[in-house]
């Protein structure tokens, strides 16, 4: 296909022309609830779209007390308004690595909704509610009231992709400068400069219980700090399994990972001010962004080992 050239003024090509890091910007959410809504979005999707933004706001006020992030959800293709009453997909998981779940129920009532319990549910939990979803999900921005680069390059992926069941499009996930981004469910591992073929190398990979470290920006029931080191340790390591890591604790300079056989790292993080300046969305004033990346690394499973450089710096 014939890509648009992108405008060197926008977010993402300034982002990419100054080889911006990745690693450490993903949303931070333990869980996600995804609504399907389709028609037209505006900047606020949740409370800017023709559901009921009263339920919008109630939502993510309820979701987002307890790390759980609410998105809008459709499929790839032309977005005609759904009629009120008509049957929509609901998408409800937990990213906690060796326990995390991805679930489905189609609903009619959307307010039904408010009646999760939004706390067990990042505990975890799902309690039974839906039925399992049996394969990976990729949620792809193109929230394109929200920044340009969404509309323009999530727009290009999302007809690459024509027919791939397993893709979604989605209203705002942070990060439009590395449009085209996406975030993988059950996961939660997030992506930036998405191309088609990185698409199919990230849900073949989640497909086999495992995760494509290209590209990616972080797994997002991690803090960043947390996000930036477990990617240092998996490149360290060349671990691929996705739920052979965890961040176990620390602080947003000195983080705490384990491995599922017993091995343990501390990984020192920096993060740091970029030149020059230049807008993270676009239509914005020029800021200087941060870049949050794992400097050493340091293996706590052999007493007074020396820390070793971290690849991801």
């Amino acid at each position: 296909m014939q890509h648009t050239t992108a405008d060197p003024a926008t977010c993402a090509a300034l982002s990419t022309a100054h080889a911006e890091p990745l690693t450490g910007t993903a949303a931070v959410a333990r869980g996600w609830l995804c609504l399907e809504q389709r028609g037209p979005w505006g900047r606020n999707a949740l409370v800017q779209s023709h559901l009921d933004p009263e339920l919008g706001r109630a939502l993510d006020a309820k979701a987002s007390e307890h790390g759980v992030r609410v998105q809008l959800i459709r499929h790839p293709g032309r977005h005609a308004d759904t009629p009120e009453a008509t049957a929509r997909r609901v998408l409800l998981a937990n990213t906690a690595p060796g326990s995390g779940w991805l679930r489905e129920l189609t609903t009619t009532d959307p307010a039904e909704l408010l009646d999760l319990d939004f706390e067990r549910i990042a505990a975890g939990h799902h309690d039974g509610w839906g039925r399992p979803v049996a394969g990976p999900v990729l949620l792809v921005c193109t929230n394109g009231r929200r920044d340009r680069c969404c509309a323009v390059l999530g727009r290009e992926l999302i007809n690459d992709l024509a027919g791939e069941d397993a893709i979604w499009e989605t209203s705002h996930t942070g990060g439009h400068r590395f449009a085209p981004a996406a975030v993988l469910l059950p996961s939660g591992y997030t992506y930036g400069r998405l191309t088609a073929e990185a698409v199919g190398k990230i849900l073949s990979a989640a497909a086999a219980g495992e995760v494509a470290l290209e590209l990616c920006r972080g797994r997002s029931t991690w803090n960043h700090a947390g996000q930036a080191a477990e990617l240092a340790v998996r490149e360290h390591l060349g671990e691929h399994r996705a739920d052979a890591l965890r961040v176990t604790g620390g602080t947003a300079e000195l983080v705490d990972v384990a491995h599922q056989d017993g091995r343990r790292w501390q990984v020192t993080v920096r993060t740091r001010e970029l030149d020059p300046p230049r807008p993270n969305s676009c239509g914005k004033a020029a800021v200087r962004p941060t870049a949050t990346t794992a400097v050493a690394i340091t293996d706590r499973s052999t007493p007074n080992r020396p820390p070793r450089p971290a690849s991801s710096e």
